[in-house]
């Protein structure tokens, strides 16, 4: 009777313990699709280069600095202005607005500073997942535009859930869909990374068009240059100064008033 009851606890477990073990072929499969989990960790720095297009006629250009362990510097350039975020790898992040009504620079919000390591990890989510304290379960295979791929169901530490689709023959990330928090909302969002080119033994997507289906909230990043280990000082990563505000055009010069008198 005992080892009936053990062999149907065991036939009850061996599902899970056969997902969990597909999950993790998965996630090897995939980090060896960019160029393997050693290779990934390996890098001590990245600069990312590019330009951002939004579906409101917004257009710009980005910089993505990165560093070890979880640094990070974004610069949005939009009509002359930029837009910062920066985050020191320990406990304080800074943003600078220059379209907000206040244009010093603010400390990052609690509600930032939660996800803002999942922001920061260069080396992706998959990556030691499990050390992270993430959890990835292995949802099944479907079908994505004609094509089969994985469904990743990734739950983060920090409770939030994403589901990465994994190109069945590629095994690169074609598609991560979840929540992203807008202001005061979360919204439903998707990003479809395409067009993987390889940097140094790495491979990456060089464009993401993301967004939240049925809103006009759409963007697509294109990048440019990805750069692996520039030299990147950490004062990088402190507090940034306030900006400058740009400087008032000089005064054109007085028109010379024309003389009323009349010739002699």
């Amino acid at each position: 009777m005992k080892l009936k009851l053990f062999v149907i606890v065991l036939f009850c477990l061996s599902p899970l313990l056969t997902a969990a073990q597909t999950a993790d072929e998965i996630v090897k499969k995939a980090l060896d699709a960019r160029g393997g989990a050693d290779k990934i960790r390996a890098v001590q720095t990245e600069r990312i280069t590019g330009r951002l297009s939004s579906a409101q006629g917004v257009e710009g250009g980005f910089t993505l600095e990165l560093k070890r362990s979880y640094k990070m510097r974004t610069e949005i350039s939009v009509d002359g202005q930029k837009i910062i975020r920066v985050y020191d790898g320990k406990s304080a992040g800074w943003t600078i607005n220059p379209f907000a009504e206040n244009k010093d620079v603010q400390p990052m919000s609690e509600e930032d500073l939660k996800t803002i390591t999942e922001e920061s990890d260069m080396d992706g989510p998959l990556v030691d997942y499990k050390s992270k304290g993430h959890r990835v379960e292995l949802v099944g295979k479907e079908d994505l535009d004609g094509k089969p791929v994985y469904r990743l169901k990734l739950t983060t530490k920090n409770g939030d859930v994403r589901s990465y689709l994994i190109d069945a023959s590629t095994f690169l990330t074609t598609k991560w869909v979840g929540l992203r928090k807008i202001g005061d909302r979360d919204f439903p969002w998707e990003s479809v990374l395409s067009d993987y080119r390889e940097v140094q033994g790495l491979k990456y997507p060089f464009k993401i068009e993301q967004g939240s289906p049925g809103t006009d909230l759409k963007q697509t990043l294109t990048t440019e240059k990805i750069e692996i280990d520039p030299p990147l000082d950490d004062s990088r990563f402190a507090k940034p100064a306030t900006p400058t505000p740009p400087a008032d055009p000089p005064a054109a010069s007085p028109t010379p008033t024309p003389s009323a008198s009349t010739p002699d």
